[in-house]
């Protein structure tokens, strides 16, 4: 048989995460209700094989290796996994996604492609397989290399288009009129200092600089009323926090609408007040800022005032900026899935090459 039931039903979840990466990439959300089918399937086939384990006793090698396995693979992948999205290197979404990888994917399916009887085939899939045989953790690392594939890819645009510097890993311009129909984060590097760069300190900023969100971006015109064309045609008057509107809208939860901008749809009668705002006034909530964030739930993606401020600044007074995209990290995922499930553990074979192993 070319492989055993439980490992066949396992290669529904290669669609399953593909459409996870197409969602990742169009609105960086993955809904909840996705995660509960696979999780159901991960749950089923873990029963299916541990089962009869666990009722009469491991009897052979391989009994005791799938018992080991599934238990390094829960027991490591799922609080990994949630350490990193409790410090923020994971979104919600990519935290779930290895949630279910661990329990789908504990130990090596076994595909016996020599029955396929074709020549140029290797003999069995995955091909490279670790000696600790956690299948979560191949797929895990490989996640890793793919994820860090980007930047790569990223400065490679950037070059072909003439912007050669540290920024080229990490950003790209953006017209700042279109940012409301983008994901990612505003850094908002200008043109001195994309090229001017002569020290390490000037080198670090370009990777510890922190922006305006994009998604609290819209979630802000949505809360004003506005259109980004609106605010960038008179932002000395919307600079000034009394044009706030009396009755705000529901932020929502910042995702890129389907045509227009955020704040188009505004109910007809949202009250503005109207304030005396004169070019190069100070206030002592310049655009509204600290309000916004106090009167809605959350953090909006943790900005703050002054990163709000400061992003709204450079809209309104600049026509291209700088974001970084940041990695939709279900993606690389889903490519780390396909390799795992084909080559193998990709690092263990490069250990191998290099005779580390």
């Amino acid at each position: 048989m070319l492989a055993s039931w439980p490992d066949l039903l396992r290669l529904l979840a290669i669609p399953a995460f593909a459409w996870v990466a197409y969602r990742d990439v169009r609105t960086r959300r993955v809904p909840n209700r996705t995660w509960y089918p696979l999780a159901a399937l991960a749950l089923l086939l873990l029963a299916w094989e541990l089962g009869p384990v666990l009722l009469s006793g491991p009897a052979t090698l391989a009994e005791r290796r799938l018992l080991l396995g599934t238990a390094l693979s829960v027991g490591i992948v799922v609080p990994l996994s949630y350490g990193f999205w409790l410090v923020g290197g994971f979104g919600g979404a990519d935290a779930k996604a290895f949630f279910v990888v661990a329990v789908l994917f504990p130990v090596y399916p076994h595909y016996a492609l020599w029955e396929l009887g074709v020549a140029w085939l290797p003999s069995q899939l995955p091909v490279v397989r670790t000696t600790l045989g956690v299948f979560s953790l191949t797929i895990l690392s490989n996640t890793v290399l793919a994820g860090a594939v980007y930047p790569f890819v990223l400065a490679g645009r950037n070059a072909v288009a003439g912007r050669v510097s540290p920024a080229m890993f990490v950003a790209r311009p953006v017209s700042a009129a279109d940012t409301v129909r983008e994901y990612g984060t505003l850094l908002h590097f200008d043109d001195r200092r994309l090229r001017d760069v002569r020290s390490l300190s000037t080198l670090r900023s370009y990777f510890s600089y922190r922006g305006l969100d994009l998604d609290a971006l819209r979630m802000y015109l949505q809360y004003r009323g506005l259109t980004l064309a609106e605010l960038r045609a008179d932002p000395d008057r919307y600079r000034d926090p009394a044009t706030l509107p009396a009755e705000p809208n529901d932020p929502g939860g910042g995702v890129v609408p389907d045509g227009g901008d955020p704040g188009a749809a505004t109910p007809p009668d949202t009250e503005v007040q109207t304030g005396d705002a004169t070019e190069g006034e100070a206030y002592d909530d310049p655009w509204g800022a600290e309000r916004f964030l106090a009167d809605i739930e959350g953090s909006a993606y943790g900005t703050t005032p002054a990163g709000l401020r400061e992003g709204l600044d450079a809209l309104a007074t600049e026509e291209t900026v700088w974001v970084s995209p940041g990695i939709p990290f279900l993606v690389p995922l889903f490519v780390g899935l396909v390799v795992s499930l084909t080559l193998g553990d990709v690092l263990f074979a490069l250990l191998g090459l290099a005779g580390l192993l």
